[in-house]
């Protein structure tokens, strides 16, 4: 059993998280501004911001793992990837492990550009996906913490129209997973099972990984 803080618990990918994992036997604790509606029995959770110091020395106390799967929008806008360096310099020189839920355009296409920074990418999420992987450039450059960035399939969230969980995914690199039909799609039920299969294995380290089905 892993102590797994979840940053942005009330989140689509969040919340999705700290299902799977408390129906794994991991101990949780859940921060979000606002309380989560359906909180697994027995999660510990911090209300408040992880812009303040204290709510966010709360989180990673005692912590094993710390999933940030915040979102940058609203009063979090442009700024995810501050907030992200900050839990990276109070991590750094301990085995407390950092997953970050990246995003789709954090990848690169087959010329080895970053997808986000392509005319491919659609312009009204470029604010978004830039954002993350600004938290990327700057957690990664961080001289000893462990961490892993997580980027999901293209489709993903929850205007995705099936979110079964199969019990099935294909874990990638810094390059897009696609289907048959040239289709990068996975569920998030789906999703946070590869990420809680993560935490346990740490088979990870310090890459750049995803996962689609």
């Amino acid at each position: 059993m892993a102590r797994i803080t979840v940053l942005g618990a009330t989140g689509f990918a969040g919340g999705n998280i700290a299902k799977e994992a408390a129906d794994r036997g991991h101990e949780l604790t859940l921060v979000s501004r606002s309380v989560p509606q359906d909180a697994p029995a027995g999660a510990r959770v911090i209300q408040g911001s992880v812009l303040d110091g204290d709510v966010l020395a709360q989180a990673l106390d005692g912590a094993d793992v710390v999933v940030g799967a915040l979102s940058p929008r609203g009063d979090m806008e442009g700024k995810v990837a501050d907030a992200y360096a900050d839990i990276a310099g109070r991590l750094a020189g301990t085995p407390t492990r950092f997953i970050i839920i990246g995003g789709f355009g954090s990848l690169k296409n087959e010329a080895g550009e970053r997808i986000v920074n392509t005319d491919a990418f659609a312009p009204e999420y470029k604010p978004e996906a830039l954002e993350l992987f600004a938290a990327f450039e700057r957690v990664s450059a961080t001289d000893g913490v462990e961490w892993t960035y997580v980027s999901p399939a293209g489709n993903f969230g929850s205007y995705v129209p099936d979110q079964t969980r199969r019990g099935a995914y294909r874990t990638g690199g810094d390059t897009p997973i696609v289907d048959a039909e040239g289709s990068s799609t996975i569920s998030g039920p789906d999703f946070a099972l590869a990420v809680v299969d993560e935490i346990e294995a740490g088979a990870h380290r310090n890459e750049h990984i995803s996962f689609a089905y």
